[in-house]
């Protein structure tokens, strides 16, 4: 592996912790104001999670591909 796909892998995994901890912030943030909406915030922050870390696994491949 070459320092620029170790690099882009690194900005990739930190963009998506990044990505993940903030839609978790908002989500415990809607539950505290509105309980009732538990199942609604929940099934939200469940399918924006997997998208961040699908483009983020997308990222660190396209980070390996391009430096072979």
């Amino acid at each position: 592996m070459t320092g620029l796909a170790a690099i882009g892998a690194g900005l990739a995994a930190i963009g998506a912790g990044l990505g993940i901890g903030l839609i978790g912030n908002k989500a415990m943030e809607g539950i505290a104001r509105q309980p009732e909406a538990l199942d609604g915030i929940r099934g939200t922050f469940i399918l924006g999670a997997a998208l961040v870390e699908g483009a983020a696994l997308i990222g660190m491949i396209l980070s390996f591909l391009m430096n072979s």
